[in-house]
């Protein structure tokens, strides 16, 4: 994992990873005085007031970044129908984000949720840590089968008082969590990445079929060879992700839509530089 995470963050990556995610603030360099074509907006008056001329403020932008990985281990993410388990993929993308931190010497934190907050590790720099989080997210095994988004998201902002870059990894099998995911997104820089089977999005035409709930184990009995049946399974979970993409775009998260499929590495170097273009042009 270690070899395949760091040869995506040179191959693919490169510098991108730098380059859209903004520091958590800035910090005072210097006074200096004031030369032609200086922003006047940053003249310091009161040594202005005392030396008779001119002289500016200069800011840095504070460079480190806090990482924090907000990761769905309930029952849900042990399904695939396409090759890796949901919990593998986020395992491999989580890997990718962990040593794109390390290799930009920023922190790295991780906050694993079922139906409650199951393990906190605080950010924290260097290839150990991060070797640490990795071994927890993908060997640890969950203690609950339920989800609970808001209640994750709200311990999140309990415990991180500064502003911190937030991957929030999920499936979103579920509800009430949006006013908790607008919060988090005035708070934090959200990145929200969803997780699919392609299984989950069309129900395929396979006769009777008995479907049970991974976080609940309720059980229902379908006939999926009846068009109507799959027509408002189709529909169903189309409302879902629309829903999603709606809650989003209206908070001002970046939305990283991945799958089962084997393409989970394409769609966030996608992402890495969809957001590297948007920033380009602001």
């Amino acid at each position: 994992m270690q070899i395949r995470a760091r040869r995506a963050v040179e191959d693919l990556l490169g510098g991108e990873y730098r380059s859209i995610f903004k520091g958590s603030g800035i910090a005072f360099e210097e006074v200096r005085e004031y030369q032609v074509g200086d922003d006047v907006r940053a003249i310091d008056w009161n040594v202005t007031a005392r030396m008779g001329h001119p002289f500016i403020k200069r800011y840095i932008e504070e460079r480190e970044l806090t990482v924090v990985l907000l990761i769905d281990v309930s029952a849900s993410q042990d399904f695939s129908t396409a090759g890796a388990l949901k919990r593998e993929v986020l395992g491999e993308i989580a890997a990718l984000l962990a040593f794109c931190t390390v290799a930009s010497n920023d922190k790295v934190g991780l906050i694993r949720y079922s139906d409650r907050v199951e393990k906190f590790l605080p950010p924290r720099k260097g290839t150990r840590h991060a070797l640490r989080l990795i071994r927890d997210v993908l060997v640890s095994e969950a203690e609950h089968p339920g989800t609970a988004l808001g209640a994750a998201l709200d311990y999140l902002n309990r415990v991180l008082r500064r502003r911190a870059i937030v991957f929030l990894f999920s499936d979103f099998l579920d509800e009430g969590f949006e006013r908790a995911f607008r919060r988090t997104a005035g708070r934090h820089d959200l990145v929200a990445v969803s997780i699919t089977d392609p299984c989950e999005l069309t129900l395929p035409d396979a006769g009777l079929l008995m479907l049970e709930d991974a976080e609940t184990g309720t059980q229902s009995l379908i006939d999926s060879s009846d068009p109507a049946v799959r027509a408002a399974y189709d529909e169903t979970m189309q409302k879902r992700r629309e829903d999603l993409r709606r809650l989003a775009r209206s908070s001002r998260v970046d939305l990283v839509e991945v799958s089962t499929d084997g393409k989970h590495l394409d769609a966030l170097t996608h992402f890495f530089r969809l957001r590297q273009r948007r920033l380009g042009r602001s």
